[in-house]
């Protein structure tokens, strides 16, 4: 796999992270907000998010995947990591980095609703949806990008490129 061209600057990124956070602030105007990160891919835009927001928030991570180190999702949802946190009566707030075939964000918003939160609603730095497979949206939506494999800000191929301040395709 080699980078190929970047697909989101990083001074994009910034800007529509600010944007985001005031989107949700106004949403969740004079509520607590459980952001609840779903790992590995979106930790950096979880903690820029939370940085950028006003809202009173607190933090909580899980782990779901179906992907594993290959560059298409398998289909099936392997949870990693629960939830350290009880939801019952909470608004809740899953931020991901990318909304693809929407398998394993739909999995994660049927788990968290079977906790009965006060509600449930999603934040995505990418959206793909020519993609879509499962019939899910997000509420909150950062860039809408084409079908390509993407790497940086926290997201990578086989662990690599996590850490690039911009979002490249690969191939």
């Amino acid at each position: 796999m080699i980078l190929n061209r970047i697909i989101v600057s990083e001074d994009q990124i910034s800007a529509r992270v600010g944007e985001l956070a005031d989107e949700i602030d106004s949403a969740y105007f004079g509520q607590r907000v459980l952001i609840i990160g779903a790992l590995k891919g979106a930790f950096v835009f979880v903690a820029d998010l939370v940085r950028r927001m006003m809202t009173e928030t607190e933090v909580d991570f899980l782990s779901l995947s179906s992907y594993g180190v290959d560059s298409r999702s398998s289909g099936t949802v392997e949870t990693r990591l629960g939830l350290s946190s009880d939801i019952t009566g909470r608004h809740v707030l899953i931020v991901d980095d990318i909304l693809d075939t929407g398998v394993t964000l739909s999995h994660a918003v049927e788990v968290l609703k079977a906790q009965s939160p006060a509600s449930v609603k999603v934040c995505v730095l990418l959206d793909k949806p020519e993609r879509r497979i499962a019939q899910i949206s997000a509420d909150f939506i950062g860039f809408a990008i084409p079908d390509v494999f993407v790497v940086g800000y926290g997201m990578d191929y086989a662990e690599r490129w996590r850490g690039l301040p911009y979002i490249a395709d690969v191939s």
